[in-house]
C-alpha cells in the first residue's frame, strides 16, 4: 500500500510503504474512512522535531474493522471504529482513572496516514459506533480521534463550569475545538484569542462571545479589561509555545484555572513566578480514551459538530498539499480520504 512517509523538513512524500498486518493477539485491522493533518505534524514537518529517518506519519483515524488478533473481544470484522493516537489497554491503574494516554502498556499509533491501519490494544483503544455513519458524520467522528477530544479534554482540565469565564488561547482546531468544549459545558462568556478572520467565524459559531486579537502583554491587558481587572475562571493554552503559556498564565485569574494540551516547545516556567499566582495547572497528552463513548453520542444527537474544523478536503495521496495547506495557513485542517 502507499502512505504518507515524512524525510525531513517540507518533505512529505505518498509513496510505498508495507501493508500492516496482525502481530499481536489484541491487534485490530482498520480501512481507514477517513484520516487527516494534525497541527502537532507541524513541528517535525517545520523541523522543529528532528526527522531521523524517513517516518510515516498520522494520529488521527476512523474506519472498519478488517481483522483482528484471537484475544480481541469488544469489536469484530465490519464495525465501525474511532481510536486514540495512544493505544491503551484501558484496565491498568493509570486507565481506571481516566488516564489512558499514561496507559502503562500505551503504544503511540503513528501510521495513520495511510488506507489501512494496525491498532494495538484494540480491546482498550476502539470505540465502535451503534451503526455505519453516513458520509457526513465522518469528518465530525474522526475529531473525536484527536483534537475534539483534546479540545474537550482541555475544557474539561481548566474545569470549565456553567456560567465561567473562559479563555482559548490558540485559534487552531484544538483551540477551536476547546470553545465548543466550553460552550458545551456551559460556560457563560468565551473569549477567544484570534488574528485570523475565518477562526474567528468559526470560533463564534462554536460558541465564542468575544475575540481578541492582541497577543503578549497586549492580549493580557486585553483580558483584564474585558474582566474587570480579574482575570478568566479557566484558561485553555492550546498552542505550546512560551508565549501562548505565558499569556494564558497571566490571563488566569487567582486561585483560578489553566489547562495545556499544546505540545510544548521551547517552554520554561519559574516555580516562583507560578508559586504567586494561585493558579491550578493541569495538562498533557489527552486522555481521549476517556471521553470517546460521550462524545460519539453527542455526535449522533446533534448537539455538536466538530467537523466543520475540516476546511480542506483532499484525496489522501494528496497528503503533501494538505500539510503545505496547513504550514501556510491556508486551512485550519486538512481531512484525507483514502480512494
Amino acid at each position: 500500500m502507499k502512505g504518507a512517509v515524512l524525510y525531513g523538513p517540507r518533505d512529505v512524500r505518498f509513496e510505498e510503504r508495507p501493508a500492516p498486518k496482525i502481530t499481536a493477539p489484541t491487534d485490530a485491522i482498520i480501512r481507514i474512512s477517513a484520516t487527516c493533518v494534525c497541527g502537532s505534524d507541524l513541528w517535525p514537518y517545520r523541523g522543529a522535531n528532528k526527522v531521523e529517518q524517513p517516518t510515516p506519519m498520522g494520529h488521527e483515524y476512523c474506519g472498519i474493522v478488517e481483522e483482528v488478533g484471537s484475544a480481541v473481544r469488544s469489536v469484530r470484522p465490519g464495525q465501525f471504529v474511532i481510536g486514540s493516537f495512544f493505544a491503551s489497554d484501558n484496565s491498568c491503574p493509570n486507565c481506571q482513572i481516566g488516564y489512558q494516554s499514561s496507559c502503562q502498556h500505551r503504544e503511540f499509533v503513528g501510521t495513520a496516514q495511510a488506507p489501512v491501519l494496525r491498532v494495538p490494544l484494540a480491546d482498550g483503544t476502539l470505540v465502535k459506533t451503534s451503526d455505519i455513519p453516513t458520509n457526513d458524520l465522518v469528518p465530525s467522528l474522526l475529531a473525536l480521534s484527536d483534537v475534539m477530544g483534546t479540545g474537550w479534554f482541555a475544557a474539561d482540565a481548566a474545569n470549565v463550569k456553567p456560567g465561567s469565564t473562559v479563555v482559548v488561547v490558540g485559534d487552531g482546531a484544538v483551540g477551536l475545538l476547546g470553545v465548543l468544549s466550553a460552550q458545551q459545558m456551559g460556560a457563560e462568556r468565551i473569549i477567544a484569542m484570534s488574528r485570523h478572520d475565518s477562526r474567528q467565524k468559526l470560533a463564534t459559531e462554536f460558541g465564542a462571545t468575544d475575540i481578541v486579537t492582541q497577543r503578549g502583554e497586549e492580549g493580557v491587558a486585553r483580558i483584564k479589561d474585558l474582566t474587570d481587572g480579574v482575570g478568566a475562571d479557566s484558561v485553555l493554552e492550546c498552542v505550546g509555545t512560551r508565549e501562548s503559556m505565558m499569556q494564558a498564565i497571566q490571563s488566569t485569574r487567582r486561585g483560578g484555572y489553566m489547562s495545556y494540551v499544546g505540545v510544548p516547545h521551547g517552554v520554561e516556567l519559574q516555580g516562583e513566578q507560578l508559586f504567586y499566582t494561585h493558579i491550578h495547572l493541569h495538562g498533557g497528552p489527552a486522555p481521549v480514551r476517556r471521553f470517546l463513548p460521550e462524545l460519539i453520542e453527542r455526535v449522533y444527537g446533534g448537539k455538536i459538530n466538530p467537523g466543520k474544523v475540516f476546511d480542506l478536503e483532499l484525496p489522501l495521496d494528496q497528503v503533501a498539499e494538505g500539510y503545505r495547506a496547513m504550514d501556510e495557513r491556508r486551512a485550519i485542517k486538512t481531512l484525507l480520504r483514502p480512494s
